[in-house]
């Protein structure tokens, strides 16, 4: 790093507890760049990016040949600051919508964006020593006669559970007759059966083995699931297996025969099935055989396809915090909530105003949405203080009180909407309106604002416990 770039850097803000990132998911960052005295810039740019690559030699006599290929899934690039000749690339701006500049005076600098990632399927995350499938965040500072200063992050990508094939949930088949010779005589076999192909990481892997014993010797089932990574440059294939577990059934005594049921738990840690990229393949097979003394023994071997569990999203404002920042370091110089897509439960509103309809993708709002200061939020609704200090426009509701001026409060006890009262015959269910002050019996006529617009609470069941927030 120059005297004048003493730091930079690119981070990103975690969606959900395991760090990981779909398709058509937005991930949002900042590029952090600290510099020792004013600084012209050409160019700030970040840029997200997945490929696959694999790299392996060979020895041939007293040669070595190395093999190497790569494959690109995306590149996306953004510019903060970019030179008047760069046309066709695409410009951030500043969180009040202006451009950012292109000299910076000395001290820390964050500039935030926001990629959504492609809606295709592409292979998940994948490490080993011949191979890998990565994705990053990159940042590239150009100046004038100077190197360029870059910086890296990964993140770790999983598809989503496509079981659109209908073959991955179809049942597998497979049988095997095996006429014993030499120390062993008669004949063994086996009718194998599981019930779909697909797996989720952590499922059990059931399995339906009937097994004819007409020989000499006792026999005895076992099952292996095994991975097979498979790596191809330049015509050739290296390839490597694994015996990830191995158990064994009961001895199945001669001349009789059992019906036995196995099942097999699927590590949860295991890397989800890659079949769809060209330089590289993750593969599994179940194989069952028997275990016959002095002869070769009988097998039946299935493929089975490794699905990833789907992520739970965590909340925009997420808990998580920067999993890739810096130790100690302070991304955030202004740190500020974001915005809910909905108004709180416990704000009022004054009579006749309608809610501010939300972004229709909350999770990828546009870079330099405009909103409130200090929020990030969609235009024209700013989120009530967390204190009891009321914002203008939104009064603080007295302790207790959750209703709307002019519609009576639920009554302690009660879960349904604020401004309603529910029905006898359903305590829990969908509220009837009671209607404004001085009208007796409940009304037919739909619900008033902003209760039209929100369906805020779901069907509660019975003996509800009151959730800590």
């Amino acid at each position: 790093m120059s005297l004048t770039v003493k730091n930079i850097s690119v981070v990103y803000t975690p969606i959900n507890q395991n760090n990981t990132f779909s398709s058509g998911d937005c991930i949002s960052g900042k590029v952090i760049l600290e510099v020792a005295k004013d600084t012209q810039m050409q160019s700030l740019s970040v840029k997200i990016k997945g490929k696959a690559q694999v790299y392996w030699t060979e020895r041939h006599g007293k040669t070595t040949v190395a093999y190497s290929d790569k494959e690109k899934f995306y590149s996306v690039e953004k510019f903060f600051v970019r030179e008047e000749k760069q046309h066709g690339s695409d410009m951030l701006k500043d969180p009040s919508g202006q451009a950012y500049s292109a000299v910076v005076a000395p001290g820390r600098h964050v500039y935030p964006f926001t990629f959504q990632l492609p809606l295709q399927h592409f292979p998940s995350t994948f490490k080993s020593s011949v191979g890998k499938v990565i994705y990053t965040l990159e940042t590239k500072l150009s100046r004038s006669m100077r190197i360029s200063s870059k910086a890296k992050a990964e993140f770790h990508y999983v598809p989503r559970p496509d079981v659109s094939n209908p073959e991955l949930m179809a049942p597998q088949h497979g049988t095997k007759d095996k006429q014993m010779v030499l120390f062993t005589s008669g004949s063994v076999s086996m009718n194998i059966n599981t019930e779909k192909m697909a797996y989720y990481l952590g499922e059990g892997l059931k399995v339906l083995a009937e097994v004819q014993n007409n020989s000499s010797r006792a026999i005895k089932p076992k099952y292996c699931l095994m991975e097979k990574h498979s790596f191809f440059a330049r015509g050739k294939r290296k390839l490597h297996t694994h015996d990830l577990l191995k158990e064994e059934g009961e001895p199945i005594e001669p001349n009789s025969r059992k019906t036995i049921t196995k099942v097999l738990s699927i590590p949860p840690s295991l890397t989800m099935s890659i079949l769809t990229c060209r330089v590289l393949k993750v593969e599994y097979r179940l194989r069952v055989y028997l275990d016959v003394p002095y002869a070769s023994d009988p097998e039946v071997k299935f493929p089975i396809v490794l699905l990833p569990v789907h992520p739970v999203a965590g909340a925009k404002n997420s808990d998580f915090g920067n999993w890739n920042q810096p130790p100690g370091a302070n991304v955030f110089l202004n740190p500020a909530p974001m915005a809910p897509s909905a108004p709180p439960l416990n704000a009022v509103r004054p009579p006749g105003q309608l809610p501010a309809p939300a972004h229709p993708n909350n999770h990828c709002p546009p870079p330099g949405y405009p909103g409130p200061p200090g929020h990030f939020g969609a235009p024209g609704f700013s989120a009530p203080p967390q204190g009891p200090i009321a914002s203008p426009g939104y009064p603080a509701p007295l302790q207790g009180q959750f209703s709307a001026p002019g519609y009576p409060a639920p009554s302690q006890g009660q879960f349904g909407v604020p401004g309603f009262s529910a029905s006898p015959q359903d305590q829990f269910g969908t509220p009837g309106y009671m209607g404004a002050p001085g009208h007796s019996g409940a009304s037919n006529s739909p619900a008033p604002p902003p209760y039209q617009q929100y369906q805020l609470y779901p069907q509660v069941p019975e003996n509800p416990q009151k959730s800590e927030n």
